[in-house]
Parts: structure tokens; sequence; C-alpha cells
């Protein structure tokens, strides 16, 4: 009988599964059938690679990215509705008008956008005279009107008292701050109007990064066949690609342009540098523990509330002023934690809780005395061509008898709560 010598593998499909048929499982079949597992294990080597000179680009591979149909990715940045605004200018005492015989106040706000019918609202310094207890209340105030957007104007009435002084009118100055509270509807209601805060959408570019490395006859005769293994060419080559990347990530600038001699276009990456929504000035020369206490508030606080542990990439000069700190009780620097593969130190506060770890990428861009903070819950990688490896036979096209690897990915980073991250600008 004679035996099937044929080792060509099969990929099938069926009902979303797939088979290999009529021959071995290879490293080829695994490549057609499912690419993702020989993705993930390029990624799982690629992040041993000397892991703390890229950390940006390594917390991304850590977490994992998502598909990239397109070398232009559009994504949603998500804020929640903000919380409070301030007073635009004085208060206005409609006389005339009454709410279930209550007086009607126009405020005017400089973002009235954010308040809609039956929400409450509260004014912290405008206080309600003594009642018969004594006691002195914060006004508290119902809106009855939709805000008219043109004036930022938005009618609300008193719910404290049956009345509200000229005095207290008069109190109500520019720039008071107007705190948001929740709704309050009637028995009967059924809706509400709807919540206004919709996702903004925004556009980054994948960048195509290429590493090349030659290797002799010698060199591909000792490699393996199933999957890809470093050199310390390769190494070398790989961690030199993840370095230009990580300066990407971070300072690129979002750029389009045909290239004049290839007439092919060439698209450039936005770093998360210019996409975080805030920033933050720290005097690195006159450091001290409560200035870290206030930048801990600002970066866990209000509308940068995010993830209660959030990270400090920062230069060596920055890196050197927290260093020289004295530490106590209200704010800790603990032992080393390890995350993501790259070794942290760990600044403690009762706001949060920083991942502090120098950058040589702040250094070599000229930010010695900056640094960013980065909530990784809300930093996405997108991919649109995963790293890869491909052979080139420099021989058989008559330029050099040696074989080359080039490596390729094309990917960007978005922020996708632009809020949560911080740049630090040390004077």
């Amino acid at each position: 009988m004679e035996q099937n010598t044929n080792t060509t593998s099969l990929v099938t499909t069926d009902n979303d599964n797939r088979h290999v048929t009529d021959g071995p499982l290879t490293t080829a079949a695994i490549r057609e059938g499912s690419p993702s597992l020989l993705l993930n294990e390029i990624d799982r080597r690629i992040v041993k690679v000397r892991p703390m000179s890229t950390p940006v680009d390594q917390i991304s591979r850590m977490v994992g990215s998502r598909k990239a149909s397109s070398m232009i990715v559009d994504y949603y940045s998500v804020d929640t509705k903000p919380g409070m605004t301030t007073t635009a200018k004085p208060a206005e005492l409609l006389a005339d008008m009454s709410y279930d015989d209550k007086p009607i106040l126009k405020l005017f706000l400089k973002n009235a956008a954010i308040f809609s019918a039956t929400d409450t609202l509260m004014i912290p310094r405008i206080n309600t005279p003594k009642d018969k207890k004594g006691m002195v209340r914060t006004r508290v105030f119902y809106v009855v009107e939709q805000p008219d957007l043109t004036e930022h104007s938005v009618k609300v009435v008193n719910t404290d008292a049956d009345n509200i002084t000229a005095t207290e009118t008069a109190a109500i100055t520019q720039g008071l701050r107007v705190v948001r509270m929740g709704r309050a509807a009637s028995e009967l209601d059924v809706q509400t109007p709807q919540f206004e805060a919709l996702p903004v959408k925004a556009q980054n570019y994948c960048q195509i990064f290429k590493a090349q490395v030659e290797q002799s006859l010698q060199a591909k005769l000792n490699a393996k066949e199933v999957g890809w293994t470093f050199s310390d060419q390769e190494e070398v080559a790989i961690m030199d690609m993840r370095m230009g990347m990580e300066k990407n990530f971070l300072f690129g600038i979002k750029m389009r342009f045909t290239d004049p001699a290839k007439y092919d276009e060439v698209l450039f990456t936005e770093g998360i540098w210019n996409q975080a929504a805030n920033e933050v000035a720290l005097t690195v020369d006159e450091l001290r523990q409560e200035n870290v206490i206030e930048l801990m508030r600002r970066v866990f606080t209000g509308e940068a509330a995010g993830s209660p542990r959030k990270i400090l990439i920062a230069g060596s000069a920055l890196i050197e002023a927290l260093n020289k700190l004295s530490y106590t009780k209200v704010i800790a620097a603990d032992d080393t934690v390890t995350r993501w593969g790259i070794d942290f130190n760990e600044l403690r506060s009762k706001f949060g809780t920083l991942y502090v770890v120098h950058s040589e990428v702040f250094d070599q861009c000229g930010h010695e005395s900056d640094g960013m903070v980065l909530d990784p819950q809300y930093m996405s990688k997108y991919t649109h061509i995963p790293f890869k490896v491909d052979h080139l036979d420099l021989k058989k096209s008559g330029q050099r008898n040696t074989d080359a690897l080039v490596a390729t990915e094309a990917s960007c980073l978005v922020l996708r709560h632009p809020k949560s991250h911080f740049r630090v600008i040390g004077q």
C-alpha cells in the first residue's frame, strides 16, 4: 500500500472553525489559520528587549493593541460631563416671574450646556439667612427651563426658602463656582432630558516603522525554521526600532504628505504628549513635598479623575528632584514595584499612587525637566500592520551575498480620556 508523502497542510474553514487537513501542523499553517498565535509570541519576545528604555511602547504591548483596518484611525474620546462651571456675569432677579410662588433668577454661565431642565445646582458661597433653628444653609436651585445657549443663561428657582433677598442676588457676581447636582423628577415623570455629553471623534495616523538586519548564509543555516529567534544583531536593531517608535509615540506630530521622489504617501503619527488635555508646571530646582502633593491632587481629582494608579514618566532632572525630597507619612516613596515588565518607584499619597520611571527619550528629546502622567486604562494602541519579520534574498536580486530580515509595524497610540493625562512642565 502506497503511503502518502505529501506534507502540504491545507487550512479549511467550517462554521468559523479552522482545521488543518492533508498534512502536519506547520508554522505556515499556523500563520494562515491563526496568525495571532505567532504574533502574540513575537510581542512576548519583543517586550523582553530592554523594557526600561521604552516604557510607553512596553506598556502598550503588554496591555494589548486593537486591530486597525486602515492606516487612518478614527476613534472616540469620551470625557465625563463637567460637574461645575462659573458665572459669566452677575445674576438677575426676575421680579415679575415666579415658579410655584418662588422667585426666579436668571444665571449667566460660562458653560450653560451642562445643565438641563430638572437639574439641581448649588452656588457654594451663597447662603440662606438663619432659619428658626439658627441654621445657615447653602442655596440650592432647581432648573425650570432649558438653557439658552446663545446667551448662556438658565432660569432657576430657589428651593431653600420662599424668598431670596436682593442682597443675595447681588452677591451672585461674576466668577462664582456653580456646581451641578442631581436631577429632581416629579412623581409622574417618565422621561428626562437626555445626557448631552457625547463622545468626541478624533483621528490619528498609523506610522510605518521598519528595521532591517542582514545575515550571511551561515547565519541563515543556523537559524531555526519555526518562529522567530533573536540574534545579537537582531536584538540591537529591534531595540533601535523601539527607541524610534517611543519618540514618535511620545512627541510625534500628526502629518501626511506625498514623497516627491517615490510618489507615495507618508503618514506620521501624533504623540500622546500633544494629545493630553491638561498641563501642570513644577519648579524643579525648588521642588518641595508640598508641590508633589499639589501635583497628586491635580492628577487624581476633578475632571482628571480616572484610575487610582497612574504612571509618571519623566526626564532625569525631574527624577533627580523627586529623589532629593524627604518624604513623610503624608506622601511616601515605597520600594520598587514591577508592572508590565518595568521596575517603577511607587509614590503614594491620599489622592492616589504614581508609578515613577525615568525615560531616556525625555532626556534625548530635550525634556530633561519634564514628565508625563499617564492613565494606562485610557491609553490604547491601534495596529494596522502587526509586528512582522520578512525575509529578503539580496543575493537573488543581485545586490549582496546576504539575506535580510526586515521588521515592520504600522501602529499609533491614542488617549481615550485626554483630561486624565497630564504634561508636567519643569521650570
